[in-house]
């Protein structure tokens, strides 16, 4: 049997600050910017509030797109600003346009993400998962060769993302995390959009009530 080469692509998070704004108010967050790549090539997922930052942290490395995982403004703010100092393309599901809209209303995204569809950086997949709730067009990234999901805010460490606000969904957000990510191997590392990152086996058990109250 030969032993298959590990992946070349490696994970960096880069946390930026800045605000998040919906429904009339306005909160101080950190966000966690995820950079896939190599030494030549890298995907960024959710360019929050400083492109400069975003930049720094890519080093020279030819950026292949910026892929959303939804468009809360915290998440996206700096998406137009980095697509116009590196050429890449702002990825982004179509039933997150309404909120796109709302902070960049005449920028249009690039291209638009699909179910299933597949992202390729420095060798490795990334295959999109819509898991609506959190907001409509919400989506996770799941890389298996890295073991890891990127999960924007749909899973945190310690239980889903907020549902009490304008285009989310409790029922919706559980049945996406019950149907999508706990499908996953246990061990797979899950990369959040916010604080600490977790794996779907820690997950799981806790969030067993979050799921019957879904129902």
């Amino acid at each position: 049997m030969t032993d298959r080469t590990p992946p070349a692509a490696k994970v960096e998070r880069l946390v930026t600050s800045g605000t998040f704004s919906l429904d009339g108010g306005t909160w101080q967050v950190d966000n966690n910017v995820w950079i896939i790549g190599d030494d030549t090539e890298a995907l960024v997922i959710d360019p929050a509030h400083d492109a400069d930052a975003v930049v720094a942290a890519l080093g020279g490395r030819r950026l292949v797109a910026i892929v959303c995982t939804h468009a809360h403004n915290d998440h996206i703010a700096a998406a137009p600003a980095l697509a116009d100092r590196t050429g890449a393309p702002v990825l982004l599901h179509r039933e997150d346009q309404v909120l796109w809209k709302q902070t960049h209303p005449l920028r249009p995204v690039d291209g638009e993400l699909t179910d299933r569809q597949r992202l390729t950086v420095a060798g490795v997949d990334l295959t999109v998962l819509h898991t609506p709730g959190h907001a409509p067009g919400a989506v996770c990234l799941y890389a298996e060769e890295l073991g890891t999901v990127f999960t924007g805010d749909t899973l945190f460490a310690g239980g889903p993302g907020a549902t009490g606000r304008s285009f989310s969904d409790f029922p919706t957000i559980i049945r996406s995390i019950r149907d999508r990510l706990l499908t996953l191997p246990v061990e797979t590392v899950v990369r959040t959009g916010h604080g600490d990152s977790t794996t779907i086996g820690a997950e799981s058990p806790q969030l067993d009530e979050w799921i019957r109250r879904g129902h």
